[in-house]
C-alpha cells in the first residue's frame, strides 16, 4: 500500500489526511457512485472487486443517549444488542441521520471512522482481524481506503467485539 505525499493529501478527505498525518499506510479505491445503488457498502464491494466480507461499512448508533461508531461488514447488519454491550450500554438503536452527519462531519454512505469533526466511541466486529487488509469510506460516496484492521484499531482506539450479524 502506498503512503500518500503531502501534495496527493491536499485534496483529500478529512480521512485520508488524518491517515497521511498518522503515518499510516493505505490504499485509495475510487469509484462512480451510482445514486441509484441500494446499498452503498455493496456498490462499493462490487466496484472495487472485493469480497463484501472485506468491505466494512460505518454506522452511528444512539447508545443510551450517546453517539457511538459501529464499524462491521456490508456483507452483513449491525446487532445492536452487541454494540450497547460492547460499550458497557444497556440499549441501542440507529442514530438520527441528521445528527450522524453533523456530529461526524460527513453525509450518509460517505462516514468515515476516521477524521471525525467529533472523535467518538468506535467498534470495529471482530471479524475484521480475519482480514490483512479491509476497506473502509474514505469520507465521500464513491471513495474508500483500504488499510489493516490493527491501523484502523489504534487510530480510532476502536474496542473489537463482534457486533456484526450475517
Amino acid at each position: 500500500m502506498a503512503k500518500k505525499s503531502k501534495k496527493q493529501q491536499a485534496g483529500g478527505t478529512p480521512a485520508t489526511v488524518a491517515l497521511t498525518a498518522a503515518g499510516v499506510p493505505y490504499t485509495v479505491h475510487a469509484y462512480e457512485h451510482d445514486p441509484a445503488h441500494p446499498s452503498y457498502g455493496e456498490e462499493a464491494a462490487e466496484a472495487m472487486g472485493v469480497s463484501p466480507d472485506r468491505v466494512f461499512k460505518t454506522l452511528v448508533a444512539d447508545v443510551d443517549g450517546a453517539l457511538v461508531v459501529a464499524v462491521v461488514p456490508v456483507a452483513g447488519s449491525l446487532d445492536l444488542k452487541a454494540l450497547a454491550t460492547a460499550v458497557g450500554g444497556k440499549r441501542a438503536s440507529m442514530a438520527d441521520p441528521a445528527a450522524a452527519e453533523r456530529t461526524t462531519g460527513y453525509v450518509r454512505g460517505g462516514i468515515s471512522p476516521l477524521g471525525q469533526r467529533k472523535k467518538l466511541p468506535t467498534v470495529l466486529d471482530a471479524s475484521a482481524a480475519a482480514h490483512t487488509t479491509i476497506c473502509v469510506s474514505a469520507g465521500r460516496r464513491g471513495l474508500e481506503v483500504e488499510l489493516s484492521p490493527s491501523d484502523l484499531t489504534d487510530l480510532t482506539e476502536a474496542v473489537a467485539a463482534p457486533i456484526g450479524r450475517a
